[in-house]
């Protein structure tokens, strides 16, 4: 079973879910169980695929890819929420292209040590999105100020105050509805492997 709750399938649908499973296809012309786990309400999966595209794959973005998919699956971790993590730590994996620092960064993920595999910038990065994933009530000015301190800009701020966000969100909806990524073509970048 893929999720604990009815999933319908595209030869199921009707027009306006069949619309939106269309817009939430992945490069692989799929829908992942992450949006399918929607199609009983089309209108949260257009609003979810939008928010991912928006947060994720923006050409304005300026963190790096990488970077963000290392954020996407800290955050994972934390939550203990294996579908992401599988699916985000795959393209992180590929975006690194480097085994061994990828091997480096994942040991120190998984052991709560970010800090162990970047620089002090990138550890001030990941203590943020640690604070606002597990004490968000203990936010305060000065955890942007350290970003900024880092040298991050306000936008790059936002962006990672965003994947963070999305990211307990989805990590929420997915162990809530017990989704697993059964049937599903892991990772963004899967089908440009060789």
């Amino acid at each position: 079973m893929a999720a604990w709750i009815e999933m319908i399938d595209d030869d199921d649908a009707d027009e306006e879910l069949l619309d939106v499973l269309n817009l939430s296809r992945t490069p692989h012309g799929t829908v992942d169980n992450v949006m399918r786990v929607h199609s009983l309400r089309p209108s949260t999966m257009r609003g979810h695929v939008v928010l991912y595209r928006a947060v994720l794959h923006d050409a304005a973005n300026t963190l790096p890819v990488w970077l963000q998919e290392c954020v996407a699956s800290w955050v994972s971790i934390l939550n203990q929420c294996e579908y992401s993590l599988a699916n985000h730590w795959a393209n992180a994996r590929h975006l690194i292209d480097d085994d061994p620092r990828a091997e480096k960064i994942y040991a120190a993920l998984n052991s709560g040590t970010p800090e162990s595999a970047f620089g002090k910038a990138e550890a001030v990065l990941f203590e943020y999105a640690r604070k606002l994933t597990l004490e968000p009530a203990n936010m305060e000015e000065q955890d942007v100020w350290d970003l900024r301190g880092e040298g991050f800009s306000d936008g790059e701020i936002l962006e990672l105050n965003q994947i963070v966000g999305y990211f307990n969100y989805v990590n929420r909806l997915l162990n809530g509805l017990g989704v697993s990524t059964e049937n599903d073509t892991v990772g963004y970048y899967a089908s440009e492997k060789s």
